[in-house]
């Protein structure tokens, strides 16, 4: 695959100050990009889940605690998690500040760094890169490093990358609590979406 250049810069923080939904609609098809000392990695975003405040699965539906209070400040930053003791999780937080939500990015089709990616994951075949949430922290360069930085800055960010494509909606993967709400978004047509 032909590496692409990026041309676009971050996405305002208006973008993220709307409903979840809309946000986590909107990414898929938007450039996720990460800027490392050992080099830019980037990728389209084509698989989301919203996480909204009195929603079950949400991190912030018990209230503020230490590891949430970001999902609770101003939109347009990284709420990075580790989770199950050996993953990171990158999401973007969403909604006016006081609201605890935001959107998890869930799976990215490699467009450039790809070989650095594949020294972070020890893969090279293109679709094992990204597609899913804990590969693609892993392939990107992305952990508790990166916890609270302004989406809006030109360290992390994302960007508009052209048209998205058809867009999936359907139920969330790996939860319990809330698993019937149809809150995960991705492209039809992609082959790098985590799971169908």
């Amino acid at each position: 695959m032909q590496e692409n250049k990026l041309t676009a810069g971050p996405l305002p923080r208006s973008f993220y100050a709307r409903d979840t939904v809309t946000v986590a609609r909107a990414l898929p098809g938007c450039m996720l990009v990460h800027d490392t000392p050992a080099g830019i990695t980037a990728g389209i975003i084509v698989e989301t889940e919203a996480y909204l405040q009195g929603d079950p699965a949400c991190h912030a539906a018990r209230g503020v605690t230490p590891r949430n209070k970001l999902m609770f400040g101003p939109p347009g930053f990284a709420y990075v998690y580790f989770t199950y003791g050996m993953h990171y999780c990158f999401n973007v937080v969403t909604a006016a500040a006081g609201i605890g939500e935001a959107v998890l990015i869930r799976a990215l089709e490699p467009v450039q760094g790809m070989a650095l990616m594949g020294g972070r994951r020890n893969r090279q075949e293109l679709r094992e890169l990204c597609s899913g949430p804990a590969k693609l922290t892993q392939a990107m360069g992305i952990g508790k490093e990166q916890n609270g930085l302004d989406l809006t800055g030109e360290q992390l960010f994302i960007c508009a990358a052209g048209s998205a494509g058809p867009l999936v909606t359907t139920t969330r993967i790996g939860i319990r609590a809330g698993a019937e709400l149809p809150l995960r978004f991705y492209l039809r047509d992609s082959k790098y979406v985590s799971r169908r």
